[in-house]
């Protein structure tokens, strides 16, 4: 069996190689043949990840198409055009059993030449409002998976029988953090106070770096910090939050890390009382899966469409707080980590609240599909490609 996932851009990235581990986990139990996995986008987020998760790469051009206006909406065009032409190509080669795709503009020539073909194609949509690719990819796939029920009515209604909500695959590492006393003990934290975790995105996020630095003196005064600030972001964080933190002699429960691994992950949320995150999908399914209550700062929309809605709807359940970025100060953010960091009967609630949101089984639930298409599928005779 063949199978090609395509598609996803930054956090999106990672419910595909959950969905490839749960694959892999399926073929060993039923003593099936290993399959062979293919990862078609016009960059490979974590070449590392692809490695270790035996998924091959294979470049495929993919112009975006901006919700603004732009001359490059125009020039890309012609590089989705391009792409299309190279998966057709590429899809043809090797033919596989199975297209899984996360959207975002990198699935688009993929799902167009998968359809050409008549290959299978199996959408996710991680975002409580679907992006445009999967919209577009909807009416050309054999079954669709959301982690929303607010997602469905935004697809056409004649695909809502291929629809079924499954929630967002989590990687197996992330999905059990181990105990809280030890990953206190690991991370060398002040055991007489709570911990506040400060995911800003793969990438980091500037302005909540500086917001956190501005309120420095007053998280360490109640709290540990753990603060992944980005990379590119590290320098700056460090030099500023030493200045901060200079007069106080609280300065050693700041932890600043550049990158948190998945390992390194799943130890800081364990000691972690309360997350302050972006609210990607991916991101508010792990704070779920964990119970850990959170305060929500949703990219703006004028950037990305889908986290402010995504924010909400989690926030609905009584498991987040929002503060949209427009609203984001140092005051703000500093009183709603202290009512949540030093109000155990509010964390509680909020924890309890948690539970249910994410589904656990949600890769293997895509997988076993994924298994059932594969094997039932006799490839048919592809269009000649001129």
């Amino acid at each position: 069996m063949k199978v090609v996932f395509t598609g996803a851009a930054g956090g999106h990235f990672y419910p595909l190689i959950a969905i490839a581990e749960a694959l892999e986990e399926i073929v060993s139990e039923r003593r099936l043949v290993s399959p062979q996995l293919f990862y078609l986008s016009d960059q490979p987020n974590d070449e590392q990840t692809l490695f270790a998760s035996n998924l091959t790469f294979i470049k495929i051009p993919a112009g975006r198409m901006r919700r603004y206006f732009s001359l490059q909406n125009f020039t890309d065009l012609f590089v989705t055009l391009q792409g299309f032409f190279v998966a057709l190509f590429t899809l043809f080669r090797l033919y596989p059993d199975v297209v899984v795709s996360k959207g975002s503009y990198a699935s688009v020539p993929v799902v167009l030449a998968a359809s050409l073909l008549r290959i299978p194609i199996i959408i996710h949509e991680s975002d409580a409002e679907p992006g445009r690719a999967n919209i577009f990819a909807s009416t050309r796939a054999t079954r669709i998976a959301v982690a929303y029920d607010s997602s469905i009515e935004f697809f056409p209604i004649k695909t809502r029988g291929k629809i079924a909500r499954v929630g967002i695959p989590i990687r197996k590492q992330l999905r059990v953090l181990p105990q809280k006393a030890e990953s206190v003990s690991a991370l060398q934290l002040d055991t007489t106070v709570p911990t506040v975790l400060i995911l800003g995105g793969s990438s980091g996020s500037l302005r909540i770096n500086e917001t956190i630095v501005d309120t420095l003196a007053g998280l360490v005064s109640f709290a540990n910090v753990i603060h992944q600030t980005g990379k590119k972001h590290i320098d700056s964080v460090t030099s500023r939050s030493k200045v901060v933190l200079s007069g106080s002699e609280h300065s050693t429960r700041y932890h600043a890390y550049p990158y948190l691994s998945a390992e390194q992950l799943r130890t800081a949320a364990a000691a972690a009382d309360v997350v302050v995150s972006r609210a990607g999908a991916t991101s508010i399914s792990e704070i779920a899966l964990w119970g850990k209550p959170a305060i929500l700062i949703p990219i703006p929309e004028s950037v990305s469409h889908d986290q402010r809605t995504n924010a909400y709807a989690y926030a609905h359940t009584g498991a987040a707080a929002v503060i949209e970025e427009a609203n984001l100060t140092s005051h703000v953010l500093l009183s709603e980590i202290r009512g949540i960091a030093t109000n155990p009967e509010m964390a509680s609630s909020m924890s309890a609240h948690a539970a249910g949101f994410s589904n656990p089984e949600a890769a293997r639930i895509v997988a076993e599909e994924i298994v059932r298409i594969g094997l039932s599928h006799e490839p048919q005779t592809p269009a000649p490609v001129v």
